[in-house]
């Protein structure tokens, strides 16, 4: 077993939905958590697929309540998205970029492919200090409120069993094969070094 709390990292690729629900969820249950972005920009949905409300990493999640209601408080009430901005600024004041954070993790989860490579790559590139050893493992999650929260629960559940591990390094393999067994979702897990 881990002889401190897991640090854990929970990536998604604007910091809003799937990350953030996770964020939560494991605060609640007192794991030393952090979350974020990878994206260049953070993307929310707007009137039309080709029309999305893109903010800069630094505009907090107040501002972007402040300005989606501004152009339409019906419609970002109605698709959930101003209920979700609600939520995350009760976690943090504004979404962070993955690739900004120089602090080191046990276990950074990612939601989606294309994240997992981001992260990877940013891990890769940095030059080596610590060799502290970092699993990377990805849990694909649609991006939307259903399976965000889904997805919270199954992760959350994932990094109780990794914290309650006697060897991680010699059990995550094991570990995670049971969770896609259960899930019926495919896991990709990579380990990195600081």
């Amino acid at each position: 077993m881990p002889s401190h709390p897991l640090r854990v990292a929970v990536v998604c690729s604007s910091n809003q939905n799937r990350s953030m629900e996770a964020h939560g969820i494991l605060s609640k249950r007192g794991f030393n958590v952090r979350s974020f972005g990878t994206g260049s920009h953070v993307k929310l949905p707007g009137p039309a697929p080709d029309k999305p409300n893109v903010y800069d990493f630094k505009t907090t999640y107040e501002q972007m309540y402040s300005d989606l209601v501004k152009k339409d408080k019906e419609l970002y009430t109605q698709n959930g998205i101003l209920h979700m901005l609600d939520r995350n600024k009760r976690i943090k004041p504004r979404p962070e970029r993955f690739q900004n954070c120089k602090d080191q993790f046990d276990l950074v989860v990612t939601c989606e492919e294309r994240v997992y490579d981001q992260v990877l790559e940013d891990l890769n590139s940095r030059e080596q200090e610590s060799f502290q050893p970092v699993h990377v493992i990805n849990v694909d999650i649609q991006d939307n409120h259903e399976e965000a929260t889904l997805g919270a629960f199954l992760i959350c559940e994932m990094c109780q069993c990794i914290q309650h591990t006697e060897d991680m390094e010699n059990e995550m393999d094991e570990l995670l094969q049971e969770f896609e067994e259960k899930s019926s979702r495919p896991f990709l897990h990579t380990v990195c070094f600081y």
